[in-house]
């Protein structure tokens, strides 16, 4: 997972979030991403990384899930 960056991330829907670490699961290997959002009670949360990078399609139109922004 060199590739897969560090800092902040944009959801597709408007919102930012903090990625803090990238963690593997013991069990099946499985990467996932340990984010924070920038908003709310900045409660910590996790995602299978698989899903965080992933392309979704919304009404007829592709994005990218979470996209890196500058710090």
């Amino acid at each position: 997972m060199e590739d897969f960056k560090l800092g902040r991330y944009q959801h597709f829907k408007g919102n930012y979030y903090q990625v803090l670490h990238l963690a593997r699961d013991s069990e099946t290997e499985e990467f996932f991403v340990v984010y924070q959002p920038e908003y709310g009670d900045r409660e910590i949360w996790i995602r299978p990384l698989t899903m965080f990078t992933e392309k979704i399609t919304r009404d007829g139109k592709k994005f990218q899930r979470f996209k890196k922004v500058n710090d």
